[in-house]
């Protein structure tokens, strides 16, 4: 076998590793909220937010104020979802692999500590 295969066949290993521990896990989901809770934003890692809530207290910020949240918000729930999904593949994947995580853009951190229902990963099981 040449390195050109081998390599080909660490990458494929790799793909079934982190599919089958998704599949264990659910969906990787990062989480945050203003101090006061008033807006909440949920996403998974690279994506547009999967869920947006904002209390009616929040509503009182005006449009300019308001968006200026959800938008600060939704950036610490990506941090959170990348943090999330770092912690989760690092677990099944080489040591080169978890720093290439980092190069990419889902660097290590510690998750929000927003309540998720005790899943380490943000999703449901």
């Amino acid at each position: 076998m040449d390195e050109t295969t081998r390599a080909a066949q660490r990458v494929a290993d790799t793909g079934h590793r982190v599919a089958d521990h998704l599949v264990r896990t659910g969906p990787v989901l990062g989480r945050a909220s203003s101090p006061d809770r008033a807006v909440t934003v949920v996403t998974a890692p690279a994506a547009p937010p999967h869920e947006i809530r904002i209390s009616p207290a929040a509503l009182r910020l005006g449009p300019d104020a308001l968006g200026a949240e959800i938008v600060r918000v939704a950036g610490r729930a990506s941090r959170d979802a990348a943090a999330r999904l770092h912690a989760s593949l690092a677990r099944v994947v080489d040591p080169a692999t978890a720093r290439a995580l980092a190069e990419i853009g889902f660097p290590p951190g510690a998750p929000e500590d927003d309540d998720f229902g005790g899943h380490p990963f943000g999703g449901s099981r």
